[in-house]
This record gives C-alpha cells, sequence and structure tokens, in this order.
C-alpha cells in the first residue's frame, strides 16, 4: 500500500513483503488465540522471522496494528482536491479515491485492521495516542489548505470534531468505507440534531 513514481527495487519489495507476512499471521493469530495470548516470538515464528526482525519493523505489538499505511496515501489525496470544496468534503473525497484505489486483499486488510483494533480492550489507551496523531497530521494538512497555522484553535478543534466523528461512528456502525462518508457528511451539514420521527415497524 505505497504510493511511488519509481519502480521498487528487490530489496524495498522484500521489506515490503516481510512487513505484510508479520501482519498478516499477526491478524490471524490475533483471531485465533486473543491479542494478550499471542506474543511477539509467536507472531515472528508465524511469519518465518526472528524476534529482532519483527522488532526492525515493529517497534511493539500493538504498533502492528495500529500503523495506518493509508494515512500518506490519503493526505496525497487531500491535497489534490479542489480549493472550492469544504475540508470535511475534501477528505471524503481523498478517502473514497484512495478506498476505491485499493485491491481486494487491500481492502480486506484494512477492513480485519480496523475491525481488530476497534475490539482489542488493550489497545483503548494507546487508540488515544493514536487520535492525537491523526489530529496532529490532519491540522497540519488542513491548515495549509485554508492558510491558518495548524496549531490554531479553531482548526484544531474542527479536526478533533472530525476525527471524533469518525471513531465514533466507526466504533458503534458497521465498519465500512460508507460509515466514514456518513460521518463526514454529518459533519459537513453541521451536525444537526433533531427529534427523531415515529419508528415504523
Amino acid at each position: 500500500m505505497q504510493a511511488t513514481d519509481q519502480p521498487l527495487g528487490l530489496r524495498e519489495r522484500k521489506k515490503i513483503k516481510t512487513r505484510q507476512a508479520i501482519r498478516r499471521e499477526a491478524f490471524r493469530l490475533f483471531d485465533a488465540h486473543g491479542y494478550a495470548a499471542t506474543t511477539v516470538e509467536q507472531i515472528a515464528d508465524a511469519a518465518e522471522v526472528s524476534p529482532s526482525t519483527f522488532f526492525r519493523y515493529f517497534p511493539s505489538k500493538e504498533s502492528l496494528l495500529l500503523a495506518d499505511d493509508l494515512d500518506p496515501l490519503i493526505l496525497a489525496a487531500f491535497r489534490a482536491q479542489p480549493p472550492e470544496l469544504s475540508p470535511s468534503q475534501a477528505i471524503r473525497r481523498a478517502y473514497q479515491s484512495t478506498m476505491a484505489g485499493l485491491s481486494d486483499e487491500q481492502s480486506e486488510f484494512e477492513s480485519t485492521r480496523q475491525r481488530l483494533i476497534f475490539s482489542i480492550p488493550e489497545l483503548k489507551a494507546a487508540l488515544y495516542d493514536e487520535y492525537y496523531r491523526t489530529v496532529t497530521v490532519m491540522a497540519e494538512a488542513i491548515g495549509d489548505r485554508i492558510g491558518r497555522p495548524a496549531d490554531d484553535f479553531e482548526v484544531r478543534v474542527f479536526v478533533g470534531a472530525m476525527v471524533g466523528a469518525m471513531m465514533a461512528a466507526y466504533d458503534s456502525a458497521p465498519k465500512t468505507a460508507e460509515t466514514i462518508y456518513r460521518a463526514l457528511d454529518f459533519l459537513d451539514a453541521g451536525m444537526p440534531l433533531g427529534r427523531p420521527g415515529p419508528r415504523t415497524r
């Protein structure tokens, strides 16, 4: 899941293949035995690498779940969006175009990663750190887009609301790209909360 204009050399292709093998085997073991019961040594053995090789690619067990290979692709697509779009519309288009460019295998991988992230209690604290990192990265991107500093109060509040809305929606609804689009559309509409209509059977 990397964007590049130049063909990758053999060394880089092997690195990507090893990294993907480690993550793929980790996900399989997490599903089979649970996150807490799966050790780095077990993951390394299943991926046919040494524990030291594992740590060259991932500093911790939790990082192989939290590492998001789509981030640079989404940011690049966001910067390419036309200026007349609102920030949330531009993020929606960027996310949509990135997801559309993934192979079936990549889409399945990302779906599995997200499912695991939101289902493992041990990752709750790490998720906060990831939330903070995402807010910082997106504040820089949106600040550049609208000509305001990344630490601008309103920029930070907007980005915090956007990232929080996406995470809350994804955690309580079907974990699909459509859930993210719905959250961003709701944000762009000003998040209007009216009284619910009468329920129908």
